[in-house]
C-alpha cells in the first residue's frame, strides 16, 4: 500500500539547501543520522502531462495566496527566479535555492484532489460496505 511520497533534490549544494529548508522555509524535519535531514511536506498531488519527446519531472510547492506567500518569503531573504505569472492552471513563480537551482511555487486555479487521509477513508468505507445482492438473487 502506498503511504506517501518521498521527493529528492540532488545538488552539489545539499548542505546549504538543507539549511534553507530548515531555517528559511522552517519545514518540520528529522535528522535521519549524520546530518541527513528528512523534511515533512504538506499534502501532495501529482499530475501527468503529455510531453513532445521523452520525460522530465518538476517539483512545485503549493500555496493558497502566492502574493502573500512571496512577500513573506522575501522578508526571510528568499530570492525568486521569475516574476509571478498568471498561467492557465495557476499563478506561478520559482524560488531560487542555494546554488542557483529553482524550485517552483504556485497557487493552483484547478480543483485539488482530496487529502490523502480523506481519500483513504473513503476507499476504506466503500470497501467495507456490504455488497448488494442482485435482483435475481433477492427474488429466490
Amino acid at each position: 500500500m502506498i503511504t506517501g511520497t518521498h521527493a529528492l533534490i540532488h545538488s552539489d549544494h545539499a548542505e546549504e539547501i538543507r539549511a534553507f529548508f530548515r531555517d528559511t522555509l522552517k519545514l518540520p524535519h528529522v535528522d535521519a543520522g549524520h546530518g541527513w535531514l528528512i523534511f515533512s511536506l504538506p499534502p501532495a498531488e501529482i499530475g501527468m502531462h503529455p510531453a513532445e519527446k521523452g520525460s522530465h519531472y518538476e517539483l512545485y510547492l503549493l500555496c493558497d495566496d502566492i502574493n502573500s506567500t512571496a512577500a513573506d518569503l522575501e522578508k526571510r531573504g528568499v530570492k525568486f527566479g521569475s516574476p509571478i505569472t498568471d498561467a492557465r492552471f495557476g499563478f506561478v513563480t520559482s524560488i531560487t535555492l542555494p546554488g542557483g537551482a529553482e524550485l517552483g511555487l504556485y497557487q493552483p486555479k484547478h480543483p485539488l484532489a482530496p487529502p490523502w487521509s480523506a481519500a483513504k477513508k473513503s476507499r476504506i468505507r466503500a470497501a467495507s460496505r456490504p455488497k448488494k445482492k442482485s435482483r435475481a438473487k433477492r427474488r429466490k
